[in-house]
């Protein structure tokens, strides 16, 4: 039963400690357009591809 007085602090120390680093990311704008992030590789793949196109025609 005593070990819950350690226990109960840790564990609220925890969950503080991950809110801290949520509101961190939140607030420095860590989740601002995640969509852009995934589309990125794809436009980068339709340049390059371009570019081969373009190599090849010549």
């Amino acid at each position: 039963m005593e070990i819950l007085y350690v226990l109960i602090p840790v564990s609220v120390l925890l969950v503080l400690a991950i809110l801290a680093v949520l509101g961190w990311a939140i607030h420095s704008g860590q989740f601002e357009d995640i969509d852009q992030e995934a589309l990125r590789i794809l436009q980068a793949g339709d340049q390059n591809s371009q570019d081969n196109v373009e190599r090849h025609q010549k």
